[in-house]
């Protein structure tokens, strides 16, 4: 083993992934012994060890015929994401109540965090010390994290905006915090993640069309602001498109964001209040204004069946608090709907939460046995129901690739809305 000057340590060989070595470490370490001249003679290295990180590729595998729908190749510094996927939320560094092996086994390839509450606590600069938040919760696969944009919005009597960013007072011990597009993206290089957001204004959903659009305006500036900040050669910086439920500012936001040439994009500021069906509509919208060939997110979503209409509309990447905060309230997600376990219903029912679908680890639970945990106030029946809807979410989208795959995309589309109606 090796330790390089700041503080990581390498093994070598480097450790093996699903993927087979990784080659970020192999080149880390290359690089440092011929740096050190450590050997009788110089340590000549294959030309792609010699050149910088390609942070991000997307390849695009099929396209649907009948929707917008598209299967996709995501590869990034910490391993390969076949898209459409759906990211568990993992706020505190932590997909709450789960081990990583565990969420990993349950489907999941990239999870997301939280820049705004890493920041507050530990603080972006010890979990660097740390080795990065990969190392620090243990999670081998990719990350995406969020500026923090939204969750300082939503403290509207704890803010100051301007042109520059926003003063906020802490939720934790109410002193005075700031955060730019410059401090937004630094925090966020600190953490590590293979993948960055811009810091973006994120407008409240009833705010009239003149406040709309200048979140509009001040998302463009502020992005370019990041783009210029940006100093590491191993993340990608996705953009994040804004303007409410309005069609034009949408495409204004779109081509704007477009021009500055993000290696990905994100559909922000939908899912705060406005009707499914609007929010869909607008995504889709949104979708057809971003580049064919790059990742399209829509942030904060959703429901099951809102997932697969958005991967017709034309998006690849989903994250939402959902299956755990679902979990943690005693609702399931199954292919027989959703099911309230706390019900009276259940108090005798001996079968499994989803004999179609079994969880890994949990999947041999009786209903009847996790209400029981659940009025007993027993931490595992949280544990066991958020555990569950994780694995569901990601066959979910497993199923919704493997249609893609084979083409029958539309026809799987049109049984699943026949079949569950508004119960997913």
């Amino acid at each position: 083993m090796l330790t390089i000057g700041w503080g990581e340590a390498l093994f070598f060989p480097p450790p093996l992934s699903k993927e087979g070595i990784k080659v970020g470490a192999l080149r880390r370490f290359a690089i440092y012994l011929d740096e050190n001249r450590i050997g009788e003679a110089p340590l000549f290295l294959p030309s792609p060890l010699r050149e910088p990180y390609v942070s991000l590729t997307f390849e695009l595998l099929a396209e649907d015929t009948q929707t917008e729908a598209r299967l996709g190749r995501l590869t990034l510094p910490h391993g390969v994401v076949e898209t459409p996927v759906f990211m568990p939320v993992g706020t505190q560094a932590s997909v709450k109540g789960l081990l990583p092996e565990q969420v990993e086994a349950a489907g999941a390839s990239i999870i997301l965090g939280n820049t705004y509450h890493l920041a507050l606590r530990p603080g972006e600069d010890r979990v660097a010390q740390l080795g990065g938040l990969h190392r620090f919760m243990n999670w081998e696969r990719p990350i995406l994290t969020d500026s923090g944009g939204y969750q300082v919005f939503s403290l509207e009597d704890l803010r100051q905006l301007d042109d520059d960013g926003v003063r906020f007072r802490s939720h934790i011990d109410g002193r005075w915090l700031e955060l730019t597009p410059e401090t937004a993206v630094a925090i966020q290089e600190k953490l590590g993640a293979d993948i960055i957001m811009c810091f973006d204004e994120c407008p409240p959903s009833q705010a009239p069309k003149e406040q709309v659009l200048a979140a509009v305006e001040r998302t463009t500036r502020w992005a370019r602001r990041c783009r210029d900040a940006l100093t590491s050669e191993d993340q990608s910086l996705f953009g994040i498109v804004q303007g409410g439920i309005d069609e034009e500012l949408r495409q204004q936001s779109a081509e704007q964001l477009v021009e500055l040439d993000f290696p990905g994009y994100a559909i922000g500021g939908l899912s705060v209040g406005e009707p499914s069906e609007v929010m869909l509509e607008v995504a889709a919208k949104t979708a057809r204004h971003l580049p064919r060939t790059k990742p399209r997110y829509l942030m904060g979503v959703g429901r099951p069946l809102e997932l697969l209409e958005a991967v017709a509309g034309g998006v690849d990447m989903f994250d939402c608090v959902m299956p755990t905060r679902n979990g943690r309230n005693a609702t399931a997600f199954t292919t027989q709907g959703r099911l309230k376990l706390r019900n009276a219903c259940y108090a005798e029912d001996e079968r499994p939460l989803d004999p179609e679908w079994p969880a890994p680890y949990v999947g041999h639970f009786s209903r009847a046995y996790i209400r029981h945990l659940f009025m007993a106030g027993e931490m595992l029946g949280p544990i066991i129901v958020s555990l569950h809807n994780i694995a569901f979410y990601c066959r979910w989208m497993r199923e919704i690739r493997e249609r893609l795959r084979d083409g029958r995309f539309n026809e799987y589309r049109a049984s699943a809305l026949a079949r569950f109606g508004d119960s997913l």
